[in-house]
């Protein structure tokens, strides 16, 4: 045989543009889904960065391509269909146009766009970007008049003051959303390693009241201690850097770092989130697939990805 056999072709795979195949949506203001994934190629990349995560939504869309026509199959991650029956589907909004020397504007688009799924009664899922992304999503929750607890997953706990003189950079996340009245409660689960925190970021994160549960944690004592730790009814938000992963599952990364969690690690705190409250937006950030090997991590994170959409449509089906 001569021929390359299309594998994607045996697998199930057809042609499309969104994500699993899903319906595009084009108009938020018809919105009638359970969750809707955007992709972002950035927000505030540092100096001469530029946006290195911008093929990333294209990138984890391809690689699930292969479950277009399976998408009713059985998902043995969440317990059944993705989306089961009698609940709504998510659909596809594209992706965000991106700003090269105005982050600013950059930063408005995913406030506004965030800010309109929700008010549609959606979930947003904002895929790609740097993990500065993060920031005008966790902004645009404010205007719901809710509080909320973020679980964030991740190697580094990003709560740098500044960096390369620049505020809302990806270092900076979680000490922005600290500084959020509506930003109740952040849990950090997966840090390791060297990464930008200095002692006195760990410190501020603390004292704020921070719970940071390293990676070694969760490989020594599972996941259940994590989900203990989110009080019962409340609302949150995932805020998920390709990073917290082990490299050897996501090597398409900016810094590997072994040590990392485990797909069904994280599957699992996802789920158990679901079951101590509400689900109310997610990011995944920071897949870089130009230093991804074989196209694996874009699809452990795609599957990632499908499965919090299946998680969240079964909350909105209660």
């Amino acid at each position: 045989m001569t021929k390359k056999p299309n594998i994607e072709s045996i697998l199930g795979a057809t042609e499309s543009k969104t994500f699993l195949g899903l319906k595009a949506c084009n108009d938020l203001d018809m919105l009638n889904a359970s969750s809707i994934f955007i992709g972002a190629t950035g927000a505030t990349p540092y100096g001469n960065m530029g946006p290195f995560c911008q093929n990333a939504p294209d990138t984890i869309r391809k690689a699930i391509s292969y479950m277009t026509n399976n998408i009713d199959r059985y998902n043995f991650d969440i317990g059944g269909p993705i989306f089961p029956e009698g609940s709504k589907p998510a659909v596809d909004y594209g992706n965000l146009p991106f700003n090269e020397t105005n982050f600013s504007e950059n930063r408005s688009v995913i406030r506004a766009t965030v800010a309109k799924v929700l008010k549609a009664g959606a979930v947003p899922i904002v895929v790609g970007g740097d993990d500065s992304v993060p920031i005008p999503m966790l902004d645009a929750l404010a205007d719901t008049g809710k509080d909320y607890t973020i679980l964030q997953i991740d190697a580094h706990i990003d709560w740098r003051h500044s960096h390369m003189n620049e505020k809302l950079g990806l270092s900076s996340n979680m000490r922005r959303a600290s500084e959020m009245p509506h930003i109740q409660k952040i849990i950090q689960v997966g840090a390791r390693g060297i990464g930008s925190a200095h002692s006195n970021d760990v410190q501020d994160a603390q004292e704020w009241g921070a719970e940071i549960i390293p990676a070694e944690d969760v490989h020594l004592y599972g996941i259940t201690p994590i989900i203990e730790r989110i009080t019962l009814g409340t609302n949150i938000i995932i805020c998920f850097d390709a990073d917290g992963l082990d490299p050897s599952i996501v090597p398409g990364v900016l810094a590997r770092s072994p040590g990392g969690l485990t797909y069904f690690q994280a599957i699992g705190l996802i789920k158990g989130a679901a079951s101590k409250g509400t689900i109310a937006a997610t990011n995944f950030t920071e897949f870089l697939p130009d230093s991804d090997v074989d196209d694996l991590g874009a699809l452990t994170v795609s599957r990632v990805i499908a499965a919090t959409m299946g998680v969240i449509a079964r909350q909105n089906n209660k």
